[in-house]
């Protein structure tokens, strides 16, 4: 067996590796009818289905470059990748299911494509059979199971096809691209980074080998979606190092917490990869949903999004994993393809912490002058190439934003923005975001596009959207929000704007609070210093404040906090 899918339903689909590798095929051979060929932008917006690891197995086979899109984002984030990527084909499902209800992917869908010009064709996968599809014809096409699976003859071999132009493989470079993954910056809109062929799928083998102990028969399964990059990593990754990759459809508590335990239980999940984010979210129902289910067959526990507490990285050591299954912390980012910092099975592993670089990796703690430091935190570096790394941003020719991004700050390092530092006994530890990228359960957030959301409101005349501490997601999102001159702020206000967010941006990145306050921290050239509005926001040292244009507006912050 290559690959199960469990629905939230309990439907199960299984494939074997001449299925999966038939499924691809015959996909490839759909696709390629449909004008995707070698160079073709096509967006995934697509929950984990059997159809969404055919899609990526598929687009790779023909060359094809394609972009992932998290299945829980409002049209208009939609939207706005299909438009950056300039994607001609839109994979997508009618829905999925979510908690019990169905999640109706295709209106969100056809929403974004209306505000996306360049898409010409829409390919759906029918997940809820015996209901109609309703598509387009001009534009629109059913995925159509009927051609997933190749029909096969009576002794249980496949039935013998005619060769199609299709069934070829075309010679790709290895510096080729495969796929282009947005990830939010600190100012702008999202950010296209560029993965190769040779690099992106190499690199999520690579660490699933050396760092996580991944081996042929073994089962992996990572609660994830495609648009994160955990999901592309989990399917290249797993399927190339011949492991058997398990996806789930629904939400991981749903009917009872104890869902996910029963999925590694009824798989047979050797490898199952979480987030402090969810176990903090599991932990609260106690013990019992986790021991009602046999785990024996784990080996290994992943962790990754977030930097964790003791408590719940003990707990999950301890209950979910007996005491006996190693817990593998892991750190890197889409930019990287998959973990700068890690903990190897070859070495003791410390609570909470990393016991090293991945393999491969030369990963440094610097100061600002680049020298290394140890014993205090500084900023997470690698000092040397990688084949994972991106090879830039989409659609920016001059590489400007890559090099201001990553190579500028100290020259001929890559700063990766977290702050870092190593303990009296050389284990590493993560200390947060060196930059304001907001990170809510594990994903990244750009807060430029929150606050256009806020700001779009009539009522908002600027915006700051910041991170606090949060029990279970890791960081909660506070938009700070200065009200326009003759406007009374109330709470149906504040409401108003938050529910603007979550329509343009999606449910998981809700905002904990709308505070209005009388200004925000500027500089004297109008950048906002979201770094002092945090600060401010949460009674914290502000640090350096010369650039300030207005230090009246930390006040103000500091009273619409109560604390």
């Amino acid at each position: 067996e290559a690959l199960a899918w469990e629905g939230e339903d309990g439907t199960i689909r299984r494939y074997t590796w001449a299925e999966l590798d038939r499924a691809a095929r015959l996909a490839g051979r759909r696709l390629a009818g449909l004008g995707i060929g070698q160079g073709t932008r096509v967006g995934i917006f697509l929950p984990m289905l059997p159809e969404t690891v055919i899609a990526v197995l598929a687009l790779g086979r023909l060359g094809a470059i394609f972009t992932p899109i998290f299945s829980g984002y409002a049209a208009p984030a939609v939207a706005a990748r299909l438009n950056a990527f300039a994607a001609t084909h839109l994979v997508t499902a009618d829905g999925f299911l979510r908690r019990g209800g169905v999640v109706p992917l295709k209106s969100v869908a056809d929403d974004a494509v209306a505000l996306a010009p360049t898409v010409q064709r829409v390919i759906v996968v029918h997940r809820f059979r015996g209901t109609e599809l309703g598509l387009d014809p001009r534009r629109e096409t059913a995925w159509d199971a009927g051609w997933e699976v190749a029909e096969t003859a009576e002794d249980g071999e496949p039935a013998p096809r005619e060769p199609s132009p299709a069934d070829h493989v075309p010679d790709t470079d290895p510096e080729s691209p495969y796929m282009v993954i947005y990830t939010s910056g600190t100012t702008g809109r999202p950010k296209g980074t560029v993965h190769v062929h040779a690099g992106f799928p190499i690199k999520a083998a690579q660490d699933l080998a050396h760092t996580f102990d991944l081996r042929a028969g073994d089962a992996l399964s990572w609660f994830t979606d495609l648009g994160w990059m955990m999901g592309p990593w989990a399917i290249s990754g797993a399927l190339l190092l011949g492991a058997r990759l398990v996806i789930y459809e629904g939400a991981p508590d749903w009917p009872d917490p104890g869902r996910l335990w029963a999925l590694v239980a009824d798989h047979g999940v050797t490898h199952m990869g979480v987030s402090p984010t969810l176990i903090r979210a599991l932990r609260i129902h106690g013990d019992e949903p986790v021991r009602a289910h046999d785990r024996s067959s784990l080996r290994v526990l992943g962790s990754t999004g977030e930097p964790w507490n003791p408590d719940p990285w003990q707990w999950l050591f301890t209950v979910v994993g007996d005491g006996r299954v190693p817990i593998v912390n892991y750190s890197g980012g889409t930019e990287v393809s998959g973990g700068i910092l890690g903990c190897t099975l070859l070495r003791p592993i410390r609570s909470t912490s990393f016991n090293g670089p991945c393999i491969g990796m030369a990963a440094d703690i610097v100061d600002l002058t680049g020298a290394s430091v140890r014993g205090a935190v500084g900023e997470l570096a690698i000092r040397q190439p990688w084949p994972g790394m991106t090879r830039g941003f989409w659609a920016e020719p001059d590489d400007e934003l890559y090099l201001e991004a990553y190579w500028r700050r100290i020259p001929g390092l890559w700063l990766h923005g977290d702050w870092a530092a190593t303990d009296a006994d050389g284990y590493w530890y993560i200390h947060g975001r060196s930059d304001d990228t907001l990170k809510v359960a594990g994903k990244r957030i750009g807060p430029a596009e929150v606050e256009a959301c806020a700001v779009a409101h009539p009522a908002v005349m600027a915006a700051a959207a910041i991170g606090i501490p949060d029990p279970v997601k890791g960081e909660a999102i506070v938009v700070l929000c200065v009200p326009r001159p003759s406007v009374t702020w109330d709470f149906a206000t504040a409401a108003e704007v938050s529910d603007r967010v979550v329509h343009e941006l999606g449910k998981p990145v809700r905002p904990k609070a709308i505070v209005a306050v009388a200004d925000l921290p500027r500089t004297r050239s109008g950048k906002v210093m979201r770094r002092v509005a945090r600060a401010a926001f949460l009674g914290l040292d502000p640090g350096d404040l010369s650039a300030l244009e207005n230090p009246g507006s930390i006040e103000s912050i500091a009273n619409a906090s109560g604390r």
